[in-house]
């Protein structure tokens, strides 16, 4: 009977300390801070507000884009090229959120794939048969084809105009319409999808599973932060996963002015969305990943890792503000400084990707193929 008990008690022990290592029980911490309310914050104070911003840049867009085909002349030309900068800053801060009805309509991949296919465009121009639906003209729309319509037909905008006013002038009006109704449409489609039920769906959505709000637009948000931001602005073009640089590749490229401002604003933004910053601007912040951390306690060596993610935001950021106002030309003169800031960034992937996912248990739900 002794050695029943004996055999009873250690098995008691044995399966206790088999429940304290079950991976389900890493659900009990993070389940009692309240994610609805992280998803309210989101959805109310950031997310909708910047799909509203950047719907109505693409009014704008629309308006002066007409006053431009109508009367192309240097002036218009310049106006529209700043709205059509201003649009392409608030597009930044929208880029990271492609869940829904952005998701659905291939959002970011069809408003910013770049380079530009400059052979495809000109052939739509020739031919008047296109269809921007199609994934595989994804590289013919959207900002990028914008970039080639207003800054590289031609070395001055005297020239550019002109081009609007010649031979094939209602062929080049006619596509650069069609690209900028295309961008309105897309960003009307998913403002409206949000206002008028996806943001329901998206906070009512609260649970811990791959599908649920949190895990899917967590993933969504560290994709962006590894292959849009640290890759598609900084990593490709300087050459990290290539045998050379390739300055073709850098964003906003025939404006030229325009690629160091915009991997800033997305930078902010992706710190923005982190921090849970309303609308990314100002010192108002509400329930984010940065307090899911804190609420957890997550520490890494020592240090919050609330904080040592936020201190890495500020290292990139230093890092790209020592960059050249144009990408190409950071390139072409020194392009150590633009793998020193692919490298910052880096070391914000690690932190997002590895140590933030394991403390709030959401696995990885995409493939990595550059061996990062």
């Amino acid at each position: 009977m002794k050695h029943l008990f004996l055999i009873l008690s250690t098995l008691v022990i044995v399966w206790s300390c088999s429940t304290d290592d079950d991976p389900q029980t890493q659900e009990e911490p993070s389940a009692s801070f309240n994610r609805q309310a992280m998803l309210v914050n989101w959805a109310d104070k950031i997310i909708v507000p910047a799909y509203r911003d950047f719907q109505q840049s693409t009014n704008e867009l629309q308006r002066r884009t007409v006053e431009f085909t109508a009367t192309p002349n240097e002036v218009n030309l310049a106006t529209l090229r700043n709205q059509w900068i201003t649009s392409y800053r608030a597009f930044q801060k929208v880029s990271m959120f492609e869940i829904g009805r952005a998701e659905q309509l291939r959002f970011r991949d069809r408003l910013n794939t770049y380079p530009v296919n400059v052979a495809e465009v000109e052939d739509f121009i020739a031919t008047g048969d296109y269809n921007f639906e199609l994934p595989s003209t994804n590289d013919a729309q959207g900002f990028p084809a914008m970039d080639y319509l207003l800054n590289g037909l031609a070395p001055t905008d005297a020239e550019i105009a002109n081009i609007y006013f010649g031979s094939n002038g209602l062929a080049h009006k006619a596509y650069l319409e069609a690209v900028v109704e295309s961008i309105h449409v897309l960003a009307t489609d998913v403002y409206n999808n949000w206002e008028t039920s996806f943001r329901d769906d998206f906070v009512a959505n609260n649970g811990f599973s791959a599908s649920a709000s949190v895990d899917k637009l967590t993933n969504d948000f560290i994709f962006y932060f590894e292959k849009s931001l640290r890759a598609g602005k900084i990593g490709i073009p300087a050459g990290v996963f290539s045998n050379e640089p390739l300055p073709q590749n850098v964003e906003g490229l025939y404006y030229g002015y325009l690629s160091k401002i915009l991997a800033l604003d997305a930078l902010d933004a992706a710190e923005g969305f982190f921090r849970g910053r309303t609308n990314n601007t100002g010192n108002v912040y509400g329930e984010s990943f940065e307090t899911y951390l804190d609420f957890l306690n997550t520490i890494k060596n020592g240090a919050d890792l609330s904080d040592l993610i936020i201190a890495q935001f500020e290292e990139a950021r230093v890092a790209i503000e020592l960059l050249n106002t144009d990408f190409t030309e950071q390139i072409a003169t020194d392009n150590t400084a633009m793998l020193n800031a692919y490298d910052e960034l880096q070391r914000n992937v690690i932190l997002l990707k590895v140590d933030m996912l394991q403390a709030l248990s959401i696995d990885v739900d995409y493939v990595d193929t550059d061996g990062d």
